[in-house]
């Protein structure tokens, strides 16, 4: 596997978003709502505004199987969710990180906090909603497949017929309830070619999405995500929080408002991610050669698990004491836990 290729924009994302590669992945780890860096509101309700222009951009410049990996709080991403939905985003599931009791070990007063320690981080999965435009109006696409057939004339059960099946296609892919199935692209290919030859010669084409011509078996594979199943891994994963190797170190930096007087051996950044969770959402979600977007850099893990794993990476972070450690990151140019950088 070759290494992918990354660029890290030294400023905003909003200034690069439309020069970027549509995105395959965007992993999202930006503001939580809990003054984790200048500029993260201290509180969620705040949220829904800091995030409206990147969110408005993904859903603009994104296309059908482009995914969204959400890193927040609870309450946080339990704010932004709507704004998610608003904007296109359709929400598959959510992923714990269990940091552990070590997280918390030696640091609760049970007298003043009356309530459990949280020792979890989340992140949201979701995928875009897909709707499309057709001269009946706006439909999903499992509303679509019915209406497509039953513009051709035939009766339900000669779907069957067409995909070679006993009855899959009506008790799959053409039912409009909760057991409706994405039909594979082989499938898709099977009732296209059936819809338009045996169809009504008036109504055709059948299953035209551009409303010229039948979708083509590879069009139709790229309207879904990839996905790369890893048997065993559920969606809680364990990891303790960073230490050692691969957590960076400030050097007693005050990088976070809500951080006073730091340590020489306190953290670098206030939220680094396990990369080993990063790897494990590029590979599920996307295939060698894919773009993933990371707009809320910090520390770039998204992006060095995505160039190692052959994928290309657009990054973007505010911060110069971040950025040059990003930078380094992605240049393999850091390594250990000491940060070599005096910014």
């Amino acid at each position: 596997m070759s290494r992918g290729l990354s660029a890290l924009h030294p400023g905003p994302a909003q200034e690069v978003y439309g020069t970027w590669d549509p995105p395959d992945v965007i992993v999202s780890d930006g503001a939580y709502g809990v003054g984790g860096f200048p500029g993260d509101p201290r509180t969620p309700q705040g949220l829904e505004g800091w995030y409206g222009e990147h969110v408005a951009a993904w859903s603009k410049l994104a296309h059908p199987a482009t995914t969204l990996w959400f890193w927040n709080t609870e309450i946080g991403w339990a704010t932004t969710h709507p704004l998610l939905v608003r904007e296109g985003w359709e929400y598959v599931q959510t992923i714990l990180w269990d940091k552990g009791v070590g997280h918390i070990a030696g640091n609760v007063n049970g007298d003043t906090i009356r309530r459990l320690p949280t020792v979890i981080e989340i992140c949201a999965f979701y995928r875009r909603r897909l709707v499309l435009t057709t001269p009946a109006g706006r439909m999903s696409l499992c509303h679509w497949l019915r209406a497509e057939w039953r513009r051709t004339g035939l009766p339900l059960y000669r779907a069957n017929e067409a995909c070679g099946v006993k009855n899959a296609a009506t008790r799959k892919y053409l039912t409009q309830d909760w057991l409706w199935y994405f039909p594979p692209a082989e499938m898709m290919a099977r009732l296209v070619a059936f819809a338009n030859a045996h169809g009504d010669p008036a109504g055709r084409p059948y299953y035209a999405i551009n409303g010229n011509q039948p979708v083509t078996e590879a069009e139709w594979a790229r309207l879904r995500h990839p996905w790369h199943h890893e048997h065993g891994l559920t969606n809680v994963w364990s990891h303790p929080p960073l230490n050692g190797a691969e957590r960076y170190r400030g050097n007693g930096r005050r990088v976070a408002p809500r951080v006073h007087n730091p340590g020489k051996n306190a953290a670098a950044h206030l939220n680094q991610k396990p990369l080993e969770f990063m790897r494990r959402i590029i590979k599920m979600a996307s295939n060698e050669g894919d773009t993933i977007w990371e707009p809320f850099g910090g520390l770039c893990t998204a992006s060095v698990a995505a160039v190692e794993a052959g994928r290309n990476a657009f990054a973007a972070e505010l911060n110069p004491y971040f950025l040059a450690l990003a930078q380094q990151r992605l240049t393999g140019q850091c390594a250990g836990d000491q940060l070599p950088l005096k910014v």
